[in-house]
């Protein structure tokens, strides 16, 4: 990419779309890093790389503006609809987090981790 000029080239086309600079046409769309983020243009995530990358990362990655975390909210939001949490991936995951907006009803008491067996 010879018209590319950032600050670490190396970043271009290392696997995570690294956003603003790096994600033009002069770079490529990060060395096509960018490219399945670039779908979702009004999408208006801090750090592109959350994107689709397997986990369902809430707040402004879980919108339709950025596909529902491009796919990876998808399960949580059929799931549990109601629940608004900033950390999706703390739902169900084996330990109780008794606190806050996890151990509610509208989140399954945090998956189904806070029901006494």
């Amino acid at each position: 990419y010879p018209d590319c000029k950032v600050d670490v080239p190396s970043f271009i086309g290392d696997g995570y779309c690294d956003g603003g600079q790096y994600n033009t046409e002069e770079c490529g769309w990060d060395g096509g890093d960018c490219i399945e983020f670039n779908k979702y243009p009004d999408c208006k995530a801090d750090d592109p790389s959350y994107i689709g990358d397997g986990v369902c990362d809430g707040g402004e990655f879980n919108t339709e503006e950025c596909g529902w975390d491009r796919g990876d909210c998808i399960e949580f939001n059929t799931k549990y609809p109601d629940c608004k949490v900033d950390e999706p991936s703390y739902i169900g995951d084996g330990e109780c987090d008794r606190g806050g907006e996890y151990n509610t009803e509208a989140c399954g008491w945090d998956g189904g981790d806070c029901i006494e067996p």
